[in-house]
Parts: structure tokens; sequence; C-alpha cells
């Protein structure tokens, strides 16, 4: 076996048989656990159901007072009040009698009066109330929402008189038990041992579905549950620790610190194989662009270099080239459109040029490609068709154009290494901005060989041109805000640029006060069409701003055709009294 396989192989090996150890350890650990929480369980729920079974029977056997008092007094009950109130406990809502089916006595009565109904005939509880008189059985019923707040239980007891040696019915003996304020007790010693619970009954004698009496809150899973009959109804309560069965401090001590040793042995094998891995992921992030996933400049340098080693005569092209206004772009439209441009064009350079080819970004909007074994007249073609594609960016779902402008060079007819190779196309690229930009040109000897800055950011300009200013879309039908100053914010009554958008819901027809709008339109498209080469016009009006008041201003107005929005108007709002007060 070679060493490069044993690197391989033994990492492996030490981590499946160290992790099959530790798993069948952790599972045997975790399977006693899990049987001993399920016995305690199992002897908690059974304690605790029957606690509560109790506890709910003292709510039924004050039905069972009151009937043998009915009996022994043929069916009448003098003082139920004083009765009543003498069986009546903090988990009872109300007692009540139903002579006929029909209840016409209550303790206490107050806020229970629409507790007097005709049980037979009532459609929620005839069911119920059959069932007791057919089967001689006391039935419970619920739970169900209590009209003075919380959730109760009814118990109707079914009485029957002996006459003429017949037993007649004479009605029920209710009571109404508030849960779970009745196994209150219960419950709580529950939560106190550290269990989640559910308490379940059938919904009716009859079916063999269950509701939900009351629950802890936690999620159960797979738990122990005890069922005991009560009210004619199976009752049954689940329960299970709230730290789950297989949770166990000793197996999770065992986990960690097995998988601890088994990972560090895993590791140690295994470090001479990732160091050569790592080194070499390290060095590609040190020469990619992380937003394009071309070289970066270090990275194209380097490989550029590395070419023109071992082929030092060979001709080649190298180019330099950045996109049209990419200020405006993020000064406008905002950086992800800026970087979904610069996403777009690295796009367009892997399908434009060959595999052979060196892409990179040298940093902001500008890149860079090297193109081996070709000479400029023979990459021309290939390189204006490049230059000049069709190119867009998305902003808010809508696609925008935008250019490049880009100049190259060629090695070693026109330079003797890669700087010079790359600062003679970076000359040809400002050939072609001092051109008005957009479009390719090939270096040649007498370009000017010092770069100049032209122009200046949008935001420079805007920010600091001495007058409100804003640009909108020249269309009678569409009039959309595109860009205010800081000024034309200000003059507004506003605070920046989202809450100028907002105010004006961006339409500059909502600068103006509504009596004037339509007067304002007209005037400023009559100015417009009155000359075929006219491009401006004068108007004033009374701006709104955002508090209601009004100021009259000058508009002065050009309409000017933009590459993304086609034609706008850049206007220049002047405040009247200013005006006034400085020039007349």
């Amino acid at each position: 076996m070679s060493i490069s396989k044993k690197k391989i192989i033994f990492p492996i090996l030490v981590l499946v048989v160290g992790t099959i150890v530790l798993g069948v350890t952790v599972h045997n650990i975790q399977t006693n656990k899990q049987n001993e929480r399920r016995i305690s369980a199992r002897l908690n729920a059974t304690t605790y159901a029957q606690r509560m079974e109790s506890e709910i029977n003292n709510g039924i056997s004050i039905t069972d007072t009151l009937k043998e008092s009915l009996i022994s007094n043929d069916g009448t009950l003098n003082k139920f009040d004083q009765i009543a109130a003498d069986l009546m406990n903090d988990t009872i809502q109300s007692i009540q009698l139903a002579p006929g089916g029909v209840v016409t006595d209550i303790y206490p009565e107050a806020n229970n009066e629409a507790g007097k109904i005709d049980l037979l005939h009532d459609k929620d509880r005839r069911e119920f109330c059959q069932y007791a008189i057919d089967h001689q059985l006391a039935v419970i019923q619920g739970p169900f929402q209590l009209n003075q707040g919380g959730r109760g239980i009814a118990v109707r007891n079914p009485v029957y008189l002996e006459k003429d040696g017949k037993e007649e019915f004479w009605g029920f003996t209710i009571v109404i038990i508030r849960v779970p304020d009745i196994f209150l007790d219960s419950v709580q010693a529950l939560n106190g041992f550290g269990y989640d619970y559910r308490l379940l009954k059938t919904t009716s004698p009859w079916k063999n579905t269950y509701e939900e009496v009351y629950h802890s809150g936690g999620d159960l899973v797979k738990p122990v549950a005890y069922t005991f009959d009560l009210g004619g109804e199976s009752w049954k309560l689940e329960v299970m620790p709230k730290k789950g069965w297989t949770k166990s401090r000793s197996s999770t001590t065992v986990l960690w610190g097995g998988a601890l040793i088994v990972l560090l042995l895993t590791v140690l094998t295994a470090v001479a194989l990732g160091l050569d891995e790592s080194r070499k992921r390290l060095k590609k992030m040190a020469v990619t662009d992380a937003l394009t996933g071309i070289y970066n400049r270090c990275g194209f340098d380097e490989q550029v270099e590395k070419y023109l080693k071992s082929h030092p005569q060979e001709s080649c092209v190298g180019i330099e080239f950045d996109i049209d206004d990419f200020k405006s772009i993020n000064d406008m439209y905002g950086h992800a459109s800026g970087d979904h441009a610069l996403r777009r064009v690295a796009a367009g350079m892997r399908e434009s040029f060959p595999k052979e080819a060196v892409l990179g970004r040298s940093g902001g909007d500008e890149f860079c490609i090297f193109l081996p074994h070709v000479t400029n007249s023979g990459v021309k073609e290939k390189i204006e068709e490049f230059a000049t594609m069709s190119r867009t960016f998305v902003h808010k779902g809508k696609e925008y154009p935008f250019t490049i402008s880009l100049g190259y060079a060629e090695y070693p007819r026109q330079a003797a290494d890669l700087d010079s190779l790359m600062h003679h196309a970076d000359v040809a690229l400002y050939d072609v901005k001092a051109r008005n930009k957009r479009g390719c040109q090939a270096y040649r000897p007498g370009f000017q060989e010092k770069r100049t800055q032209l122009g200046f950011a949008l935001k420079d300009v805007s920010e600091n041109l001495p007058g409100a200013f804003l640009i909108y879309k020249a269309d009678p039908a569409d009039d959309t805000l595109l860009f205010a100053n800081r000024e034309m914010i200000q003059l507004a009554g506003c605070r920046d640029l989202e809450e100028f958008f907002a105010y004006t819901g961006r339409r500059f027809c909502n600068l103006i006060k509504p009596e004037e709008q339509t007067q304002v339109e007209e005037s400023i498209w009559a100015q417009l069409h009155a000359q075929p080469e006219q491009e401006n016009d004068y108007i004033c009006f009374s701006l709104v701003k955002k508090d209601g008041t009004c100021r009259k201003v000058f508009d002065h107005g050009r309409i000017v055709e933009n590459r993304y929005y086609g034609k706008v108007f850049y206007v220049l709002i002047m405040d009247q009294e200013l005006m006034v007060r400085h020039y007349l």
C-alpha cells in the first residue's frame, strides 16, 4: 500500500471505527436511561391519574349527595341554596337542579342565569342527557368555555323516584366543575417533578375518539399513559419528561468526550493532507475577485507574467476597459445595481473570449484581459464586438442599458513588458473617454500618456449645486420623479429622498398646487411644442410643501435624452421670494 493511500485510508478507518464504537456506547447508555425514565414516568402517570380520578369523583359526589336528598324527600329539596352553599368549594362553578330535565335552580345564581335551559331539547346537551337517562348513569360533558371565563366540565346525574313499585325519572342533579382547578394539585406536582402532561377523555360515552381536557403546553413524544373510566367515559393521562426520554448527562458526556477523541485522532491522522488543500484554497482566494469570480489584479498579473516569461517573443494583446458612468449607476440606482452590472460584465467576458484568455478585475469598475497568441489586427473584430455588445443591469425588476469604454495594445510590438503593455492599453482607453466614451480603440504612438480626471460624480455636483434640482420623466402620461438633490428635498420640507418620494408619490405634479396643475403642465408642453428644436421651458407655480404651505417658485426645465429612461426633464427650481430679494 502506497504512502498516499495510507494517508487517505487510515484517517477514514479511525473515523469509522471510532464513530461505530462511540455510537454503540452512547446508544446503550441512552437505552438504559430511557427505560429507567419510562418506568418512573409510568409510575407517576398511574399515581397522579388515580389522584385526578379521585379529585373529579369528589365533584361527582356532590351530585350523589343531592340525589340522595331528593330520593329521601320524595323529589323535594327545601333550602336548596343553603345545602348547595355547604357543598361548594373553590373548584365548583355552580350546583344545579333540573327536574324533568329543565334547570330551575342554580347556586350561586348570580352570573349563572344562562344555565337555566331545557337540557332534553338543547341541541348540544340532549344526547348526553338522554344517554344518562337510558343507562341510569352520571355522565360528564366537556370541557367547554364558561361564560364567566375559563373552562369547565358538567356532571349530570339522573335521579329516579319509586312510585307504585316503578322507578320514574325525576330529573338531574348537576355540578359544573372548573378545570384544571379540580385537579390543580396533581398537575402542579407533575410540573414540579419535571413532566409535560396531557389529560384526555372520550368525546362521549358512545364514542372512542378522544378530546383534550388540559395540557401543560409541551409537545409529547411517545408518552406513557394511564387510562381510567369515569362518568361513563374513558380518561387518559399521558406524561413524558420535559427534557425528553433520551437526554442524559452521562450519555452527553460520553458522546462529547468520545467525539472529541475520535475527531482528534482523525485530525492528527489527516493533517498532512489538509495542509496542502488549505494552501491551495487560500492561494485561490488571494488571487480571485470575490464579486465576479474572475482574477483580481494580483492574480491577473501573476498569470500574465508567468506566460510572458515562458513565451517572451509570442504576440499577445492586453486590454483595459471600464464601465461608462459607473459612479452615476451607483448614485442613482444603488450599489446593488452597480454590483449586478459588474457581474454582467464578467459573465460577458467569459462568453466572448476563449478559455486561454486571462480575465481580471483591476478594482472598482475597471477590468483587464490578456489574449495570448494574437495580434491587434487579428483580434480587432472580436474586441469591437465585445465593446459594443448590448449590456443591461437590473433595478427593481426593470433592466437598464449601460456601455463600456475599452483600449488595447500589442506585445511585444508596442510594449516590452506587462506594465508597459497594460499602460498603453489604459492610454488607449482614455482616448476613448476623451471622445465621449463608449467603444474601443487600439493604442497608437502619440496618444496623451498621462491620464486626466474626467467629469464629476453626480452626487458631488447635485449636492453642491446652488439651487433646488430634480429629474423626472418627460411624458405627459408619466411624470415619475427620478432624483432630487438635497436643496430640493429641504425646499419641499422633507428630511431625505425616501421621505420626499413618499410625500410626492414620486409624481412631479404632486408638488404643484392642485388648482394650478393643469395650467402648469399645459404651459410646459406648449412651450416645448412651439418650435421643433425647443428644449427649454419656463414656468412659475405654487410649490406645495409637506406641511401643506405653499411657496411661489420659478421652474426652468430642459428636456434631454437619457440612455436609461428615455426623455427626461432636468429642472432647476428657484424660490421666487429669494430671487426678488437678491436680483430685483
